[in-house]
């Protein structure tokens, strides 16, 4: 059996500017590695990356990928 088991992604884009939100909100979108408009990323999901979109979850669109 192997031992290489599918991670589940999260493909997220940036859809709101961070212009007049908090600082915080700001650094979450660069955590992110969304910095510009439309930018996408595909990352693992993890609780870490989910607490992050939480935060800003009115700035960003998330989709599942298997």
């Amino acid at each position: 059996m192997s031992k290489t088991a599918t991670k589940a992604t999260l493909v997220v884009t940036q859809i709101q500017s961070p212009i007049r939100r908090q600082a915080y909100q700001r650094a979450t979108l660069i955590g992110l590695g969304l910095n510009k408009m439309h930018r996408s990323r595909v990352l693992e999901d993890t609780p870490s990356v989910r607490g992050m979109i939480r935060k800003v979850h009115h700035l960003v669109s998330v989709k599942e990928q298997s």
